[in-house]
């Protein structure tokens, strides 16, 4: 057992940056970091406290740097998550944890199993991307058009990019409903009938409303680094992984769940046939479960390379 720290809401790092964090569930139970998605927010979806308190997990979120509550860090990269993510452990008086990450999390959750083997047991990558020079793989093959069009910018102009998802950024904090309407038409039914749910849906708001509110810069910094080199190599994660993904999903295409799953020795590779990009939000309990289980299995679906870990 660990000795339980009294939660800050907030953690300085080394370098002076203010974290933003939050803590929810059993303050006594076993930690599990949750790294939320693009833009996201540390008070993004999450199980229901209920879920958290029955099976004594505490889960700790922080907004990435630039997001919501949490300072910028220009040009930091995938793996630059790490430092952060030590800080707030460190501040908690966490030992060891598993980490979880949907979307635009899920990179920077596998950045975690990589780069601290000795202190992460086990990870979670929902819905996830594959790095943008991934061998073998059409990174934009099967990618929503708007994704493409945002991330290919990004790659070729990044002033034009920055220069217009500033004002789009300023139009979701003032009204986050329009980011839902803007993504609509690439929505799968289910995944409309996902964002529509009144309880989904106003988390979901709160969440963009928050990621926004001081800034775009954890939005332009979170793209920025996710076509930019991750600065490690997901083949070097030793620790069990657990990927998560819809078959129907445009926003991540299956293709990057395929490339992850043989590249990743232990992973536990679930892919849910007739699901798409917003069913992780309902995928995420089982997911954590499957962290903090002693003897993993994978939750539900049609698992496609291995039933347990290696």
């Amino acid at each position: 057992m660990h000795d339980v720290v009294p939660a800050p809401d907030r953690v300085r790092a080394t370098d002076g940056r203010i974290l933003r964090v939050e803590c929810s569930g059993d303050p006594c139970g076993r930690p599990v970091f949750l790294l939320h998605g693009m833009p996201g927010s540390r008070v993004g979806p999450r199980p229901r406290p209920m879920f958290l308190y029955q099976r004594g997990i505490r889960l700790i979120s922080y907004d990435r740097p630039g997001y919501g509550g949490s300072d910028r860090r220009p040009g930091r990269r995938v793996a630059d998550v790490v430092e952060d993510v030590l800080q707030v452990a460190d501040a908690l008086g966490l030992n060891r944890f598993v980490v979880a990450g949907r979307s635009g999390g899920a990179p920077h959750a596998l950045a975690c199993a990589a780069l601290l083997p000795r202190r992460v047991t086990r990870a979670a990558a929902l819905v996830g991307l594959a790095p943008r020079d991934a061998e073998g793989l059409d990174w934009f093959e099967g990618m929503a058009p708007g994704n493409v069009r945002e991330f290919r910018t990004a790659a070729t102009d990044p002033e034009r990019f920055v220069a217009r998802l500033i004002p789009r950024s300023a139009a979701i904090r003032e009204d986050p409903a329009r980011l839902l309407d803007e993504l609509r038409g690439d929505l799968t039914d289910e995944d409309r009938q996902i964002v529509s749910d009144r309880g989904i849906r106003a988390m979901l708001l709160r969440n963009y409303r928050e990621a926004l509110r001081k800034s775009p810069y954890g939005w332009v910094d979170d793209i920025l680094a996710l076509i930019a080199d991750w600065g490690f190599d997901p083949a070097d994660i030793q620790v069990p992984v657990l990927l998560w993904h819809g078959r129907k999903d445009a926003f991540s295409p299956v293709a990057h769940h395929s490339w992850l799953a043989g590249r990743i020795a232990r992973a536990t590779a679930v892919l849910d046939p007739g699901a798409a990009h917003f069913a992780a939000l309902r995928a995420l309990p089982e997911a954590i479960a499957w962290l903090l289980s002693d003897t993993p299995a994978a939750p539900g679906a049609h698992t496609v390379r291995g039933s347990r870990s290696r």
